[in-house]
């Protein structure tokens, strides 16, 4: 289980030059790099792979590469800031910000971006094998994003079709 802690942040919003961590032995320092992953997550409002985390943060913090990102990751999903989102199928974890309340995830399977699902199907006791005890759950859907998605067809050019 992934434990999260809060993130503070100066004056309401997370900024490259006023976040601050907190952690149990002190304040995490601020690195500008740092800041703007953070940035990158807030701005994305998904979860991100590496590379994508990368791509957002790159011009708030001139010189980051992806070595520094893979490694700043490790740290911030280590203090609790950030958790991983492993995907069936995917050997890279992609990460997302802690403190959300429980949620699904969406896989487009063109772009390959995965969305953030609010709520739950409920109540999937009755789907766990007799004898079994089901200690956490993991939804994830499949299909194209608004972006990927072909054009939807209105209902006359459906009827002039047949």
């Amino acid at each position: 289980m992934v434990r999260c802690i809060s993130v503070v942040k100066n004056r309401g919003t997370l900024n490259p030059k006023g976040l601050t961590v907190e952690r149990k032995t002190g304040v995490e320092r601020k690195t500008s790099q740092r800041s703007a992953l953070l940035k990158a997550f807030e701005t994305a409002g998904r979860p991100l792979t590496p590379q994508e985390a990368l791509a957002i943060a790159r011009p708030l913090a001139s010189g980051l590469g992806i070595a520094t990102v893979y490694r700043n990751l490790r740290t911030l999903a280590g203090q609790g800031v950030l958790k991983p989102v492993r995907l069936p199928g995917e050997s890279t974890a992609r990460y997302e910000l802690c403190g959300k309340a429980h949620h699904h995830h969406f896989h487009c399977l063109r772009c390959h971006q995965v969305f953030e699902v609010d709520g739950c199907p409920g109540n999937i006791e009755p789907l766990v094998p007799k004898g079994f005890v089901l200690e956490g759950h993991e939804v994830v859907l499949y299909g194209q994003c608004p972006e990927c998605r072909p054009p939807l067809r209105r209902k006359s050019e459906i009827r002039n079709s047949k």
